[in-house]
């Protein structure tokens, strides 16, 4: 997909968005921005499908200012920039304005239609969505991330973009600028207000030590169990006496995929070492329409107060589709914590650990 490497987009992503909140965007409201041509917008006919809306295209969204945002659905930086795009799309969809969510998976889960109908329901995502299994359209703008933000003139040429987190601010003024060109001017010049919740609620970033890590055996760092992975074969895993910041270790029997890890016996467990106010897993079962039971625990004990969405005070959850799930949020102060997650069923899969 890029010569940058995911990790290092991540990394990069997250540092943008922490420069984007210390930014007075806010003294940019009264002035012009400056809004070079950066390309025509390409062509949609890549697109594998279309969910809210009969197929788009160039031409038909000609005379309209319109706002492109590649997604996919368990990621977490695409996640918390939804509430400022969805309520964009609402207060301006009369005003000219389309948004176009392009949805590019990163994981297999993700190239199901069915997945991605259920995720865009949850969300209430109402806006037109392109389904981009073949990263046709992904490579026609060549785009380099999730979530990444393209903002097209009425004459169907590229304006601005915006890549990660933040900028929230200055992202609504150059849609409103792009509008007032268009001739549209009767909107509401305030900002959107966003009331995020859950998974939607902007990072920590002030306190954030521990960056998105992959648990397939393509893409990881810092696993510390014994012995190593043993890649696209089961094997029994043990905790090492300790584990560094950031580091992170299987117990039980494990088969280890290139994309994700799946316990094969019960009270299977992964162990992680991290400093974020958030902890969540991409996981789901490997079987359809099967619930999976799991157990959190953060160092050591049930993380009451600091328990996730998707567990209880106790550390219990329930994991079926796949998809991103909170497991912890705790309180300041941030410290060095050790979360250990225990898979009391069989035919868990997980995909990745992110943090907030």
């Amino acid at each position: 997909m890029s010569a940058i490497s995911t990790l290092d987009r991540r990394q990069f992503l997250g540092v943008a968005a922490f420069a984007a909140t210390s930014f007075p965007w806010g003294l940019m409201r009264s002035s012009r921005l400056e809004l070079p041509i950066e390309g025509d917008l390409p062509s949609l006919h890549g697109a594998a499908g279309w969910l809210n809306s009969p197929p788009l295209s160039r031409e038909s969204l000609h005379g309209k200012v319109v706002l492109v945002d590649f997604w996919t659905y368990s990621c977490i930086n695409w996640r918390r920039s939804l509430p400022y795009v969805r309520a964009w799309a609402r207060k301006y969809r009369d005003h000219g304005l389309v948004v176009v969510g392009v949805h590019t998976p990163e994981f297999d889960f993700e190239r199901d239609l069915k997945n991605v109908r259920q995720a865009a329901n949850v969300m209430t995502i109402g806006y037109p969505i392109a389904i981009d299994n073949d990263y046709a359209m992904w490579r026609a703008f060549n785009n380099e991330f999730w979530p990444a933000l393209y903002f097209v003139d009425r004459n169907g040429r590229i304006r601005h973009h915006a890549f990660g987190e933040g900028e929230y601010d200055k992202s609504e003024r150059v849609i409103q600028q792009l509008l007032s060109e268009a001739g549209n001017t009767d909107f509401d010049p305030g900002l959107v207000p966003v009331d995020a919740l859950g998974l939607e609620v902007a990072a920590d970033w002030l306190d954030l030590r521990s960056n998105e890590n992959y648990l397939g055996s393509d893409r990881t760092a810092g696993f510390a169990s014994p012995g190593g992975i043993h890649s696209n074969k089961s094997h029994t895993y043990r905790f090492p006496q300790k584990l560094k910041l950031n580091q992170w270790a299987l117990d039980g029997d494990w088969f280890v995929s290139a994309e994700a890890i799946r316990a094969n016996r019960v009270n299977g467990k992964i162990s992680y070492r991290f400093h974020a106010r958030d902890l969540h897993l991409v996981m789901g079962s490997a079987w359809p329409l099967t619930s999976l039971r799991f157990r959190v625990l953060l160092d050591g004990q049930a993380p009451l107060v600091a328990h996730g969405i998707d567990v209880d005070a106790q550390g219990n959850g329930v994991a079926a589709e796949p998809r991103l799930y909170q497991l912890i949020r705790q309180e300041r102060p941030i410290a060095d914590r050790t979360v250990e997650i225990e898979f009391l069923d069989t035919g868990i899969e997980a995909y990745s650990v992110t943090f907030g």
